[in-house]
């Protein structure tokens, strides 16, 4: 599987280890995946390359008004455990998930 998927937080800044976590996992099982994170205020210039957007937990509240935003666009919330525990391995499965919905 390969694919661009963005991250985006209050800041950026916080997704930093998770990115690289998730790029470990991913090199640890063959994928080729671009791994981004970007501070929520990039979202309206990142997200239309990515091929799929997961937002911070603290950046909840966006979701709703960006998929009437972005209709095609493949984008949900980091689960607050997962992103909590920095779990590079989970947020790459949900990554992955969304990626295979149609």
């Amino acid at each position: 599987m390969s694919g661009r998927i963005s991250l985006f937080c209050d800041s950026g800044m916080s997704t930093s280890l998770l990115i690289n976590k998730m790029r470990d996992s991913a090199a640890l099982h063959g994928k080729d995946y671009e791994i981004f994170s970007f501070p929520f205020s990039e979202f309206d210039a990142k997200a239309p390359v990515s091929d799929v957007c997961l937002l911070g937990p603290r950046t909840a509240y966006a979701l709703p008004k960006l998929k009437a935003k972005y209709p095609g666009l493949k984008i949900a919330v980091i689960p607050s455990q997962i992103y909590g525990l920095m779990d590079g391995k989970g947020v790459l499965a949900l990554a992955e998930k969304i990626l295979r919905e149609e």
